[in-house]
């Protein structure tokens, strides 16, 4: 069975998921793909979502830990609207 991972892990797992989500590249065009990258960027940034999201309700979560998730989960929306904007 895997070791689960402690919230200081599932928060820098998510800082590197979404450093990929800005490492894809982008495509030339506008048609499909434009569609799969858009896809992509909101799959590896729901990933690094999933990691955080119950941190803040961890009993063995210390406070500034809790701080930190909830400030990364604030931000993933803006992160988003960043890597999506048009060039």
């Amino acid at each position: 069975m895997a070791k689960p991972l402690t919230p200081e892990q599932r928060i820098k797992n998510a800082a590197k998921l979404i450093e990929e989500a800005r490492n894809i590249p982008r495509p030339a065009s506008v048609g499909w793909d434009h569609f799969s990258y858009t896809a992509q960027v909101k799959d590896t940034l729901k990933k690094a979502f999933e990691l955080i999201k119950l941190i803040q309700h961890s009993p063995s979560a210390d406070k500034e830990t809790k701080r930190q998730a909830k400030d990364l989960m604030d931000s993933l929306p803006e992160i988003e609207r960043e890597i999506l904007k048009p060039s």
